[in-house]
């Protein structure tokens, strides 16, 4: 059945392969089912309804992503456009959350027409391929920062902007973690990256019971000496949330910058995610564009379109799918994977507590590695390819966000090849992604 739907074998895969691949993306994608909501309440979004949503729009999603994209990748509530959502549309401009979340409808729609009428081959067309390579290698940057700060390995300092903190207990335990898990991929064992999460979950038992203290983890209001908690195991969903969204509102001149910012960011994160990854893991076509790049776009339009109904800022395709990926996960069954292991958290959303943040950090630092291969692709020594693709590389993690790293890489590339006298490689869409993304910027 597998091998009929997904094509397995012709892949070069196993389905054990697949849902392993399937099992290590959860584990690393896990937290955003807590932290999503954490971050929409701050707007008043109920918690417990954000919970809700973000299970729903991962499960529908990812479905999506596996059975009609076939591509191993996780589509969820994106982080970084959520805080967009509550931070800047809510708290900043004074925005109700349901007329937020009709914004974010649509943007959806927007989206979806834009998928639905291939723009996305005019875009791909025009970003370079040192680019692409760039993108990638900011991608894989980023997940590794991501995985950094989640262990609390890197913090703010007020002298150094960020510095190591101090040893301690907890991270003393990450570090074992991250060398076992290190040693497991060396080793090439199967499931290296699962096994590194469950030895470093059972390593972090005692913490906060024998030695250390885990409470800086953990929100105020959540703090907990010990790092893996047992809350229970059920809870109920919560459907308030659902079409809580207000339409027409949404429609006023004042949202429409907003709405396009949320187009912009939803499509770019979207497009550079299936770019990153499938150079990363080799998922390309036989043009060397992203795997069924039409597909994957639709889908990921389909998820932000459904995402305001539900209750939740926008889908997107997920980075840390290169997890699943680098454990050998090629064909859809991946993402149907993935899906099935969040459905149950509509009603096992206490057990997310068994699993600290250090646990997945290992896998999160170790992907970046993997997907750092695309490097020794960029012409280095021809500065109008190595300028952009550089700044596009570095600004992802350093800003935090894929899509203005890659904002600044069109910029940049446009300026550079100006300055070179190389007008003639800046493609007509370069000059309207260019544009697009001062605007961004200046927004």
């Amino acid at each position: 059945m597998f091998e009929r739907l997904f094509g397995i074998r012709a892949q070069g895969s196993t389905p054990r392969t697949e849902i392993l691949a399937g099992i290590a993306t959860f584990l690393a994608s896990m937290y955003i089912i807590v932290v999503n909501p954490t971050v929409l309440s701050d707007a008043g979004v109920p918690f417990s309804s954000a919970l809700t949503a973000t299970v729903l729009v991962s499960f529908f999603g990812s479905v999506m992503m596996g059975f009609y994209a076939k591509n191993p990748i996780l589509v969820a509530p994106g982080m970084g456009i959520n805080a967009l959502f509550a931070y800047t549309m809510v708290l900043g401009a004074g925005m109700e959350w349901q007329t937020a979340l009709g914004c974010v409808f649509w943007a959806g729609v927007i989206f979806a027409l834009l998928a639905a009428f291939n723009a996305r081959q005019l875009v791909i067309d025009a970003i370079p391929a040192q680019l692409r390579y760039a993108i990638a290698c900011g991608i894989g940057l980023f997940i590794t920062t991501i995985g950094l700060v989640n262990a609390q390995f890197i913090v703010p300092n007020p002298v150094t902007v960020v510095g190591m903190a101090s040893l301690d207990p907890v991270l003393v335990t990450f570090l074992i973690g991250f060398a076992v898990t290190t040693c497991l991929v060396v080793r090439n064992v199967p499931g290296a990256l699962i096994l590194g999460i469950v030895f470093t979950t059972l390593a972090s038992v005692p913490i906060g019971r024998l030695w250390g203290d885990g409470s800086r983890y953990f929100p105020e209001d959540l703090a907990s000496s010990t790092l893996v908690n047992f809350n229970g195991i059920f809870a109920m969903p919560d459907l308030s949330g659902l079409m809580a969204l207000d339409l027409w509102g949404s429609l006023s001149v004042a949202y429409w910058p907003f709405i396009f910012v949320l187009l912009f960011t939803t499509f770019f994160d979207a497009l550079s995610t299936f770019m990153g990854v499938s150079e990363a893991g080799n998922l390309k076509d036989a043009d060397g564009n992203p795997r069924n790049i039409r597909r994957s776009m639709i889908v990921d339009a389909s998820a932000a379109l459904i995402s305001g109904p539900l209750g939740t800022s926008p889908a997107n395709a997920y980075v840390e799918s290169a997890a699943g990926i680098s454990q050998g996960g090629r064909t859809g069954l991946v993402a149907v994977v993935v899906a099935v292991l969040f459905l149950p958290f509509l009603f096992l959303s206490p057990l997310l507590s068994l699993v600290p943040a250090i646990a997945t950090a290992p896998a999160l630092i170790l992907v970046g590695v993997f997907m750092m291969d695309p490097i020794r692709k960029i012409h280095w020594h021809q500065f109008d390819d190595a300028i952009p693709a550089f700044v596009a590389m570095v600004l992802i993690p350093f800003t935090y966000s894929i899509t203005h790293g890659i904002a600044f890489g069109f910029l940049t590339f446009v300026i550079v090849k100006l300055a070179a006298g190389k007008t003639q490689e800046i493609k007509p869409t370069m000059w309207v992604l260019a544009a697009l993304s001062l605007l961004l910027l200046e927004g």
